[in-house]
């Protein structure tokens, strides 16, 4: 059985100019890292040109499909019946992408099947990540 599901979806980024840009991006989620959901922007979407991947947490992601959630780099809300805002914000400025709330839904689900939420402790190896820290540290 494979530890990543990955989701393509569909983005709108939503710019200062009136047009909306439709931009791929993929959604992963793997098992050895359960907290935490990735999406990833391929290099031609980015204004750097290089693929950018943001990490943050499955429970922020499930909380902003029916609230808004998130008061750090990356925020969470719904927007009208059938859309969510996914919002990330850094240095250089902040971003902000519609996707199908069914979509975000739908790979929600994938990842509660793999690992449901309050079972995340029972998938981490925190012997091994605390040997791999301290293997170096002498």
């Amino acid at each position: 059985m494979s530890t990543v599901i990955e989701q393509a979806v569909e983005a709108r980024l939503i710019a200062s100019d009136p047009r909306v840009q439709t931009v791929p991006a993929t959604l992963t989620y793997d098992r050895e890292d359960p907290f935490a959901v990735r999406m990833v922007f391929p290099a031609p979407a980015t204004l750097e040109g290089v693929e950018v991947c943001w990490a943050f947490s499955r429970e922020l992601l499930e909380a902003g499909v029916d609230t808004s959630a998130g008061m750090g780099d990356v925020r969470v809300r719904p927007y009208g019946f059938d859309r969510t805002v996914v919002e990330f914000h850094a240095p250089e400025g902040t971003a902000m992408v519609h996707i199908r709330t069914s979509e975000l839904r739908r790979f929600l689900k994938r990842t509660q099947l793999m690992v449901p939420a309050g079972h995340e402790h029972h998938y981490l190896d925190l012997d091994g990540d605390l040997t791999a820290l301290l293997r170096d540290a002498c």
